[in-house]
């Protein structure tokens, strides 16, 4: 293990330009520096790097992080690995130690649900190979299907023995934390003090996210059990609507070949792989999903989907297409001949024969939506109809507008209608779109069309010509409200965190400078208030842990400062001495302007600092999510970073209004709160007893007096529409 202490050495000696023009050609443009993409096939100059945060971004393929982040996704490092990396750079001793049990017990859950999930990759792997059970029947499958060792070995394939808890018994004797076990869906609890696995008796297939890590498995049963597969179930590391497997090992030759073929299953990737074709991933069974889709953007748009010949595989293939046109995919279907899947297809052909075949038959979405709606219904002018409406529903969604005038032309000349009705059609559709887009963003801006939490039986009007809508018990509503006035707060600690807030006095009488991350946690502390998101949670506690850090940090920094600037003061006299000024006053203001110029440049070095210091850390921290989320809420949204007056004359920065921003941010958040509570007593008053409704009236009381006070706070008159 790498001490905290160590990490914060080599993230603060890591320069991302410097390290990044290792493997780019950068050129300065204003602050920032830019180059070609090293993660896609960029031909034109997307990749931004910023050396004031610590992070690079490509505005083309999505590709980010920290300085961290770049070397593991360009040099496919863990994030040990490219510790190492950049300590050996930078001429960095790492000192490692075994953890101790009460070590391990403290590590985060999510990391230690990782941990045991490598113990469980390595654990199966050893039972394929070393065991005679494992020879005999894993081994056995894993060659009939026709997968080469090399195979095996790149997707880490193991197998899970029939014993009912062999894999428990030996992460127990490991020191694994049984509750672990459980919580990431290796192993089921027996309630009798014990476990059993949750795979026995099954080949494995490893599910890893796209920086390695193993996140989930999947295991296909060698018996007649009901079951054919079991999969993990979700968990904080995995949300299986997030995750492609395969990506890992086929993102590079996604990137190179500028394509993803989608496949649906583990085989069926593994097949098509030796098959010659490296850039396959598979959806694992399920309609492709936004999130998987934006992940595979960030290496190709152009993507072909391979499905089965029969009705199910149609209906599949039909699902995906617009989601993925919706995000500027470009996407082209193959149904293979009936009766074939994409592996035993490949088993069953030659490479060149794979090859022949897709360059003959994947078609673009429009001929096979066609061919799928037009089946038997040539004759029929309302079938006709329906289904050159379906396709203009779909041609709508195409974000880029020669692409959209392209697919119009090649649908009005199926169909046999005039382009310009096609083009019209295409354009009611878009504009369709785009109001209900609005309404949607809008409602859950302003809570015009999302219910609000804490509302009675009717909605209040925002305005004077708003009908009363109906209210809707939608607790996905509340949860989304809660996560936007989280995400709000959460930003203002990821960016500024730092950053001096005002002065606060403690109990001991004294009143001392503080930072926008203790001021949050006195406000959170004095209400008992926890992030309900566990990765915002989680980035507030590295924060908070890293306060004493900062403050080391900034004195640091402070002396370093102050005696480049004692430096440059006495080489600034002695300049002005030669150039002999004509009298000691005007030597003196010299002397005065020069000290002056010094401590502001000072002042802004260290209000730089103070910037940075989460920035770059969270933006490299060991948690993939964290990493993930603190480079979103870190990239500059204008909308965000700059604040109109009161007036709407000036324009100020936001960080020039953190002390209203902060307070407010967390008042709303405390409001819905409130309102969530105040519902959830309004729908326990149905059934309540005579003891419990005044129980619930006076808690309701105490709510409604909360509220008030929080508008009042707030000071918007709409606060409480949430």
């Amino acid at each position: 293990m790498i001490d905290r202490t160590t990490v914060e050495r080599i993230i603060d000696a890591a320069d991302i330009v410097d390290v990044v023009s290792d493997f780019v050609s950068l050129k300065k443009r204003g602050q920032n520096y830019l180059g070609l993409c090293p993660f896609h096939n960029d031909r034109r100059p997307s990749f931004n790097v910023s050396r004031t945060k610590g992070i690079y971004k490509c505005f083309a393929c999505g590709a980010g992080g920290g300085v961290v982040n770049f070397v593991m996704e360009h040099e496919q490092m863990t994030y040990v690995e490219a510790l190492r990396y950049l300590a050996k750079k930078y001429h960095i001793e790492i000192e490692e130690r075994e953890l101790t049990d009460a070590e391990r017990m403290a590590e985060n859950e999510r990391e230690s649900m990782l941990v045991v999930n490598e113990f469980a990759l390595q654990f199966f792997e050893d039972q394929l190979t070393n065991t005679r059970e494992g020879q005999e029947i894993g081994m056995s499958y894993f060659k009939e299907r026709g997968f080469t060792q090399e195979s095996i070995k790149k997707f880490h394939l193991g197998y899970s023995p029939e014993g009912r808890s062999a894999l428990y018994d030996a992460a127990i004797k490991k020191g694994y934390n049984r509750e672990v076990l459980f919580s990431v869906g290796l192993c089921i609890d027996d309630n009798k003090g014990g476990g059993y696995d949750r795979f026995r008796g099954r080949v494995m297939f490893p599910v890893f996210n796209i920086a390695g890590k193993v996140i989930a498995f999947g295991g296909r049963t060698l018996h007649d059990d009901k079951a054919k597969y079991v999969n993990s179930p979700e968990s904080m590391i995995y949300t299986k609507g997030n995750e492609i497997y395969g990506l890992f090992q086929a993102k590079r030759a996604i990137s190179k070949e500028e394509k993803c073929f989608i496949v649906e299953g583990y085989a069926d990737v593994i097949s098509m792989r030796q098959s010659g074709f490296e850039n396959v991933i598979a959806s694992s069974g399920t309609a492709l999903t936004d999130g998987q889709i934006q992940k595979i953007h960030r290496f190709t748009q152009n993507v072909t989907e391979l499905f089965d010949g029969d009705d199910a595989g149609v209906h599949a293939a039909m699902r995906g297409v617009d989601l993925l046109l919706r995000q500027g995919m470009n996407i082209k279907i193959l149904l293979l001949p009936e009766g074939e899947d994409p592996d035993s297809f490949a088993r069953s052909h030659a490479s060149h024969e794979v090859k022949t075949y897709i360059d003959e038959h994947e078609t673009d979405f429009i001929s096979f939506k066609t061919n799928v709606l037009l089946k038997d219904c040539q004759d029929d002018p309302i079938k006709r109809g329906a289904a050159i409406r379906e396709i203009v529903q779909s041609i709508a969604l195409i974000p880029d507008q020669f692409i959209r005038m392209e697919f119009a032309k090649q649908c009005s000349n199926r169909f046999g209608y005039e382009e310009k009705v096609v083009m019209a059609e295409i354009g009611k559709q878009i504009q369709k779109n785009r109001e209900k887009e609005y309404k949607d963003r809008r409602g859950a801006e302003s809570g015009e069309t999302t219910v609000p939490i804490g509302a009675g039986t009717d909605v209040p009007t925002v305005g004077p010509d708003r009908p009363h809508r109906p209210y809707k018990n939608n607790k996905k509503d509340f949860q989304a409200l809660l996560d936007r006035y989280e995400g709000d707060l959460i930003r203002y600690v990821v960016k500024y965190g730092m950053c001096y807030l005002c002065d606060t006095e403690y109990d001991d009488g004294q009143s001392r400078p503080t930072t926008l991350v203790e001021y949050v946690k006195n406000e959170l502390e004095a209400d008992s208030m926890r992030f309900s998101n566990p990765v915002y949670q989680r980035i507030f506690d590295i924060s908070v842990q890293l306060v004493p850090h900062f403050y080391e940090s900034l004195e640091a920094k402070n002396v370093q400062e102050q005696e480049e600037m004692q430096r440059l003061l006495k080489q600034g006299i002695i300049e002005i001495q030669q150039k002999g000024v004509d009298s000691i006053d005007t030597a003196t203001k010299l002397e005065e302007e020069l000290t002056a110029r010094l401590s502001s440049k000072v002042n802004e070095e260290l209000q730089i600092f103070r910037e940075q210091y989460l920035q770059k850390r969270l933006c490299s921290d060991v948690d993939d999510s964290v990493r993930n989320v603190a480079l979103k809420l870190v990239e500059d949204l204008p909308a965000l970073s700059r604040i109109h007056t009161e007036f709407g004359a000036v324009v100020v920065n936001e960080i020039d209004k953190l002390v209203p921003l902060v307070s407010k941010a967390i008042y709303a958040w405390k409001n819905a709160i409130v309102n969530k509570l105040r519902h959830e007593a309004q729908l326990k008053l149905e059934n309540a007893g005579p003891e419990e409704l005044a129980k619930l009236m006076k808690e309701l009381q105490y709510l409604d007096g909360l509220r008030a006070k929080l508008a009042s706070l707030i000071g918007d008159p709409v606060i409480n529409l949430l």
